[in-house]
């Protein structure tokens, strides 16, 4: 059982918890995407009309609006996975997929 709190509270550090580690975390993803094919930074805001700076900004900061964010990932090939975002519900008890159930029933609200 200590081992397995041991291996449970190793892996609790490579989890991304706050928004700042995260955007951190796709930049770098991002930054070596980008490397593996070959593609500067000027080539790669060519194929996405977005500034060089607002890539640098990205890969040193992880700060980038979605939109710019979208138009990165569409010019390295990433469209599919940009899309499915948000596409599965998640649940962590059965209650809340119960209340996903019900939810997915009731019409939707029209706006105006």
């Amino acid at each position: 059982m200590t081992e397995t709190n041991n291996i449970l509270s190793v892996l609790d550090s490579y989890t991304l918890n706050n928004s700042d580690d995260i955007a951190k975390e796709i930049a770098d993803a991002f930054r070596k995407r980008r490397i593996e094919k070959n593609l500067t930074r000027e080539q790669v805001a060519e194929q996405s009309g977005v500034a060089v700076s607002n890539i640098v900004r990205f890969e040193q900061k992880g700060l980038i609006s979605l939109k710019n964010l979208i138009g990165i990932a569409t010019a390295l090939g990433y469209t599919s996975e940009i899309k499915s975002l948000f596409t599965q519900p998640k649940y962590s008890t059965m209650e809340e997929l119960t209340q996903i159930r019900r939810n997915q029933n009731k019409k939707k609200a029209h706006r105006v």
